[in-house]
């Protein structure tokens, strides 16, 4: 990729300059303009298991390959919910572990493919989803981050407790686990819900201030029928 810009606040889109020749991939329906020289070709984006996997995880069976033909091409790509777009830099020793429908795209030496969590308490209960999505290879990889992106690079050891729903991503390296809010007064009363997610380090960790599942709960009064 000869240069990427992210543009638009906290209605972001990333602008991507493409060398001839030079690909992108990117999940079914991301795509928001390019440069007529782009030619698009559905792909699989591996065998079976793959395909099977985002299938569990969410997302779509096949996904969207971008090339730049004959000459350098530009695309972008919106993100679907107002917040941040953060590009990471994969590669071989350094994946990362990011929620459902997080992907963006990607340069095409990056892998997307499930990531269950060891326990299945952790996945239900902790808010992620019990299947997360792992970006590993070589690459980068855009990410969308509902509201404000927050980071924290955790020691090994070190621990965040972070509520449910606002776990964005985090370095492979990294752990979750589940913990229940003590006492049952502030279970029942305390609105924070019954569980919460603590990461513990080492690796870095991305939270967001928006998650889309906090904003269809507030907004879902609005919309009842009464």
């Amino acid at each position: 990729m000869k240069k990427y810009e992210v543009l638009g606040g906290n209605l972001p889109v990333v602008i991507c300059e493409l060398e001839a020749g030079e690909s992108m991939i990117t999940e079914s329906g991301s795509m928001s303009w390019m440069s007529p020289n782009m030619k698009m070709e559905t792909v699989s984006g591996g065998g079976m298991k793959k395909m099977l996997g985002r299938l569990v995880s969410g997302d779509s069976v096949f996904q969207n390959k971008y090339t730049a033909e004959g000459q350098d091409g530009m695309i972008a790509f919106a993100s679907s919910f107002p917040g941040d777009i953060k590009a990471l830099q994969i590669s071989p020793g350094k994946s990362i572990i990011v929620q459902k429908s997080a992907f963006l795209a990607s340069e095409t030496g990056v892998e997307l493919s499930m990531h269950f969590q060891k326990k299945l308490g952790k996945g239900i209960f902790g808010g992620e989803g019990f299947v997360m999505q792992k970006l590993s290879g070589n690459g980068i990889a855009f990410i969308e981050i509902d509201g404000h992106a927050q980071e924290y690079d955790l020691e090994a050891g070190q621990e965040l407790l972070v509520s449910t729903g606002y776990l964005a991503a985090m370095d492979e390296t990294c752990t979750m686990d589940v913990v229940a809010v003590k006492g049952a007064k502030n279970m029942l009363l305390g609105g924070e819900g019954i569980f919460n997610t603590v990461v513990r380090g080492p690796g870095k960790v991305y939270l967001q201030t928006m998650p889309i599942s906090n904003v269809a709960e507030l907004l879902s009064p609005y919309f009842t029928n009464k």
